[in-house]
């Protein structure tokens, strides 16, 4: 009788313990180890094509998965960030890079900006024209000067003496982003069209040619627990004037701090600058002890109430995610620590 009830509490006491840790399985949170933009806007499924929608999920895949093998190479997050964007730079979906938007006066004018959460230091490029991949750009400004932004011909002299690709101006055409502009300048030649706007941006005189945005951006977090942070944009379609956006301004739309969040944003600059926003997001959770959901949420809310739209994306130390944006979508994507990848574009998915 003794020996059974024994055997009896010690399979209880075995079934018990299982079934805790079934239970403690399944709450683990997924630990998220990159997170990508490839820009905010007016992006539904009804503007979408079957085509067009499978070419920028399987681009944003492979920019994923190219960060993710470095990172399980044992590579750093910045030479995950770089990696990953170089996949965007170089694909003419997005507005960076090769597929980078015209100015007024028909050049293709790109800024980029990268950041380490462990040293934060940081370098950014505004302005360059004949720079192939600006993030690696933005990087050897921040490994190989004292400097953290250089701009224009000094950036691209910079960047050839460093060793970075340099390419003819000719290599960035591409018939959609030209063609854009000259509906841009044929809607208004006085008034530069945002490639990133809505109908709020009519306070500022501007008018909205394509509604969406095409900056490229990743976070991403490496075994020994340091994020990295960067952006690469082509800027604004029909621009004038040197003007430069959020992307290249850490702060603004750069931002990484081990002991906060990486922070890329996507979204119209302006906006973004004045309201300080990646640095913002990292302010509130280590000032106020918000998370990093919570933070990304309240930046975007303030863009949005000042006029502002656009998104950003947001990963902090403990492998947390934040993809908030106040547009119709967002092209987005994940990868776990178990590299499991997911890409979004609209609202609900």
């Amino acid at each position: 009788m003794i020996k059974n009830l024994i055997l009896f509490k010690t399979s209880a006491i075995l079934l018990l313990c299982m079934a805790v840790n079934v239970s403690i399985a399944q709450n683990k949170e997924q630990k998220y180890i990159m997170v990508i933009h490839g820009g905010a806007g007016t992006l539904t499924r009804k503007n979408m094509s079957v085509e067009k929608e499978a070419a920028y999920r399987a681009a944003l895949t492979l920019a994923l998965q190219t960060g993710y093998k470095t990172l399980k190479a044992g590579k750093s997050s910045l030479d995950a960030v770089e990696a990953t964007i170089h996949v965007m730079e170089d694909s003419p979906l997005f507005n960076a890079g090769k597929g980078a938007v015209f100015t007024h006066d028909g050049k293709n004018e790109m800024d980029a900006a990268i950041m380490e959460g462990k040293t934060m230091m940081a370098g950014a490029v505004a302005g360059v024209t004949t720079i192939k991949n600006p993030i690696s750009a933005a990087r050897a400004v921040m490994e190989k000067s004292e400097h953290v932004m250089m701009v224009g011909q000094g950036a691209e002299a910079f960047a050839r003496q460093a060793g970075i690709t340099i390419v003819d101006p000719k290599y960035f055409y591409t018939k959609e982003r030209w063609d854009g502009l000259q509906q841009a300048i044929k809607e208004d030649s006085a008034k530069a069209v945002l490639d990133h706007g809505s109908k709020k941006s009519m306070k500022l005189g501007t008018l909205n040619h394509d509604f969406k945005f095409g900056t490229v951006g990743a976070v991403a977090l490496d075994q020994a627990g340091n994020l990295a942070a960067g952006t690469s944009t082509g800027g604004m379609t029909n621009k004038k004037y040197g003007r430069v956006g959020d992307a290249p301004i850490i702060g603004a739309g750069t931002y990484a701090n081990n002991t906060t969040a990486g922070i890329s944003c996507t979204g119209w600059g302006e906006f973004y600058i004045r309201n300080v926003v990646a640095h913002d997001i990292s302010a509130m959770m280590e000032y106020k002890n918000m998370s990093v959901t919570d933070a990304a949420a309240a930046a975007i809310e303030k863009v949005g109430k000042m006029g502002g739209d656009g998104g950003l994306i947001a990963l902090d130390a403990k492998g947390h995610v934040a993809m908030p944006f106040n547009t119709e979508g967002m092209y987005r994507g994940t990868v776990t620590e178990d590299g499991k990848i997911e890409i979004l574009i609209y609202k609900n998915n």
